[in-house]
């Protein structure tokens, strides 16, 4: 049994899709970028308040899935220049304690609205 996971302190989504679904134990969410949810605006002052950004819109949709960070089993992480993988390593560092999620990173040519870093999970309920 899927069901969808929405809220309004991230992004809604762009297109046809949702911010996440959970089956069964297992939470799927979809890339999140520097969308502010309060006011619809990008935020791309830095690679660091845009990383940010990222991982706190996660944070909302792990949290409306009743999960946190720890719960996190997998991430994908997508970057439009490997210039900036040492900041967002670092930001994304910043939100886990131990027991890191294991985890790709790709640069990639482009990615929705011209942002830098995307950022997917997939997070399990124990």
């Amino acid at each position: 049994m899927k069901e969808i996971i929405s809220t309004v302190n991230a992004p809604g989504a762009i297109g046809p899709y949702s911010q996440a679904v959970k089956a069964g134990n297992m939470l799927f969410t979809s890339g999140q970028i520097a969308i502010n949810p309060a006011n619809g605006e990008l935020v791309l002052t830095d690679i660091t308040a845009e990383t940010k950004q990222v991982m706190e819109n996660l944070r909302a949709v792990l949290d409306k899935a009743g999960m946190n960070f720890t719960n996190v089993i997998k991430t994908s992480i997508f970057l439009s220049s490997m210039d900036d993988f040492a900041t967002v390593n670092e930001e994304y560092a910043s939100y886990f304690e131990s027991d890191f999620p294991a985890r790709e990173t790709v640069q990639v040519a482009k990615l929705p609205k011209g942002v830098n870093v995307e950022i997917s999970m997939i997070a399990v309920d124990n």
